[in-house]
């Protein structure tokens, strides 16, 4: 019995030192029983319990690798990171939108929420904002959201009536737990700032915020949520092993494009994948070619129907392989 894989994982190593222990009862019982015909009796009712109690622990070491590998390629962690994107002040206030329509949908799946990090427009919306988001099944709900956003209305300062269109791009980065990524210090660039926040608290008076910058990628990741520069720290590292595995899958996606046509996938974020049109009361999903109307009430988080259209898109281009 090769008990190696098991032994490698945290929530198995336990039950391999029970099958150990009880492997090593096993032979003792054996070796007591030699010899007398009457003992070997008894012997083998001890063994057969023994085996059928490795058998259990056994069972249940694959049930929890199978529940890992599960977690694995659908965590329960994401990073959403919203930009604006082209149209300027109206882009910001549509990035906001965008994101207020996730958190609201958060709220509603019974999600806990915490802000990582934002940079607000002068004139009100967000140039950049990410959030952490934890959730049975987050993942899994909010794969599809990666890529361009298009909003076409009338801006509340256009003064002739035009509509105009605007974009902003969404990223759904899971945060998996067995990511075999080394990130050397050599490649980081670290620096320190105040937090963020109402006057008066100590969070700001001490510089806790951290901006990590990678520098064979240039990749930047902020963290100022937590209360200690530390915490910090290790959640942008944290974010950053994500969004260096996340870059590799997508260049493993490219490499294989032409087998998976027919596959949604999870969007490149360059890539247009949805459509916000005002005037119309329209939502349109390029990708699966579906549209919905009571565009208020997706703003307000309810996107259910459009994320299970997705998932239903996806097994439908997967079986039609």
């Amino acid at each position: 019995m090769d008990l190696e894989k098991y032994r490698k994982s945290e929530k198995t190593k336990y039950l391999v030192e029970e099958i150990e222990r009880l492997n090593q009862l096993e032979q003792e019982t054996k070796e007591s029983a030699e010899g007398d015909a009457g003992l070997l009796e008894l012997a083998e009712e001890d063994i057969k319990r023994i085996q059928k109690e490795k058998q259990e622990h056994l069972e249940r070491m694959d049930e929890i690798l199978k529940e890992d590998e599960k977690a694995d390629e659908f965590p329960n962690e994401v990073i959403l990171e919203v930009r604006a994107g082209a149209g300027g002040e109206e882009a910001a206030l549509f990035a906001e939108e965008i994101a207020q329509m996730y958190l609201l949908y958060a709220e509603k799946m019974g999600w806990s929420v915490s802000s990582v990090n934002d940079s607000r427009a002068e004139m009100g919306g967000y140039k950049e904002a990410s959030f952490e988001i934890h959730g049975k099944d987050v993942y899994k709900a909010l794969r599809f959201e990666t890529g361009v956003h298009r909003v076409q209305r009338i801006p509340a300062t256009e003064k002739m009536g035009r509509i105009h269109t605007s974009t902003a791009s969404v990223a759904v980065m899971p945060i998996r737990k067995n990511l075999n990524i080394e990130i050397p210090e050599s490649d980081l660039e670290v620096t320190f700032s105040r937090a963020g926040g109402p006057g008066g608290q100590n969070v700001n008076k001490v510089e806790t915020a951290v901006r990590l910058t990678h520098k064979p990628t240039g990749i930047v990741i902020s963290s100022r949520s937590e209360r200690s520069q530390l915490k910090n720290r290790e959640k942008a590292i944290a974010l950053l092993a994500s969004q260096l595995e996340e870059n590799r899958r997508i260049e493993e996606d490219e490499k294989y494009a032409s087998e998976r046509k027919g596959q949604i996938g999870t969007a490149d974020r360059s890539e247009k994948i949805r459509t916000y049109n005002f005037p119309q009361d329209r939502v349109t999903d390029h990708r699966i070619k579906e549209s919905w109307s009571n565009l208020p009430g997706i703003l307000s988080g309810e996107i259910e129907k459009i994320i299970e259209a997705m998932a239903k898109g996806s097994e439908s281009a997967q079986s039609a392989q």
